[in-house]
């Protein structure tokens, strides 16, 4: 088969390194300059060892990478997904489109498989998520993902077609909770990060990667999951990664939160505008999130961290379950 992947950054890149070696594969990224050196140098310098095998093409001629494709995953930055879909999508001939970004978008509120949804409204979408980082994936180590799409869609035959050797898909019928699942984690490892970057412990750390599980479930079943979606792989596996590695980009902003340094405004942080997105949203609905707004607060700089987690400490005492 061939598969188009949009995105050609890490996580892109990994996919299409795990893929081909049982499909053919089309690489698009938007800046030519970028793709040429990636196609000359058959390397991604975001993942500095990976070789880009003789079955992937990389093009930044988005027909080309598209059209005659029997899937598209988007591996787009979810805060940029609405406006390169509206470009992209006219491209599309009817094929399965399968969301690979994780997030809240800051201007719908919605997340990486209700985006896809809003671009594609006429055609089958589904989202692969859970734990996974894109060294892993792009050096072949085993990984196990869920891929979600409603019970109408072909996804069965989207498992037997992605899965490979090294990457494992699990099918949900719940696509609402794995992309919350996915979303709002990113959220707890900017708070775990800074937790830890602040010396408060590992104690501290575990404390609230439970309670942003909670806050999680809370979120999610509000808005029509299933708790049991949030308690899998694109749920507790997810949280339990980004919130334990220095691998995870969260972890390492909330580190740098933590240790009142710098962090690189390269990198892309999904946790920060997922945080500041949900926060609205959270009031309006009445769902009480505290670690989430603690976080929104370290995000737009209106609280410290010795501040949050005065906070945090001096809520009402309560039953834990």
């Amino acid at each position: 088969m061939t598969v188009c992947i949009l995105g050609a950054g890490a996580f892109g890149t990994a996919l299409a390194i795990a893929l081909s070696d049982t499909h053919h594969i089309r690489l698009w990224g938007r800046n030519a300059k970028t793709v040429a050196g990636m196609g000359a140098g058959r390397e991604n310098t975001k993942l500095p060892g990976a070789v880009l095998g003789s079955n992937i093409t990389v093009t930044s001629n988005a027909k080309a990478a598209i059209q005659g494709a029997d899937f598209i995953l988007s591996a787009i930055p979810l805060q940029s997904t609405r406006a390169t879909m509206a470009d992209l999508v006219g491209h599309f001939e009817g094929q399965p489109l399968i969301g690979c970004s994780k997030g809240v978008d800051l201007a719908t509120g919605l997340g990486g498989y209700s985006v896809l949804q809003a671009c594609y409204p006429d055609g089958p979408v589904g989202l692969l998520t859970g734990p996974s980082f894109a060294t892993d994936i792009a050096r072949g180590l085993p990984t196990a993902l869920t891929l979600a799409a409603d019970a109408s869609q072909a996804v069965n035959a989207w498992q037997s077609d992605l899965s490979t050797d090294t990457l494992r898909l699990y099918i949900s019928h719940d696509p609402i909770g794995a992309e919350l699942g996915g979303a709002l984690k990113n959220v707890m490892a900017i708070a775990c990060g800074a937790a830890m970057g602040a010396g408060l412990g590992e104690s501290a750390r575990a404390a609230l990667i439970t309670r942003g599980q909670a806050e999680i479930m809370r979120y999610a079943v509000h808005l029509g999951a299933q708790p049991e979606t949030l308690a899998g792989l694109s749920g507790f596996g997810d949280l339990c990664l980004t919130c334990t590695s220095d691998k995870s980009r969260n972890y390492r902003f909330g580190m740098a939160l933590g240790q009142a340094t710098p962090f690189d405004p390269s990198i892309t942080v999904e946790g920060k505008a997922t945080a500041l997105a949900l926060l609205p949203i959270m009031q309006r609905l009445e769902i009480d999130m505290p670690i989430t707004e603690a976080v929104a607060g370290l995000c737009s700089g209106t609280v410290t961290v010795s501040q949050a987690l005065a906070t945090l400490m001096a809520r009402p005492l309560r039953k834990e379950l």
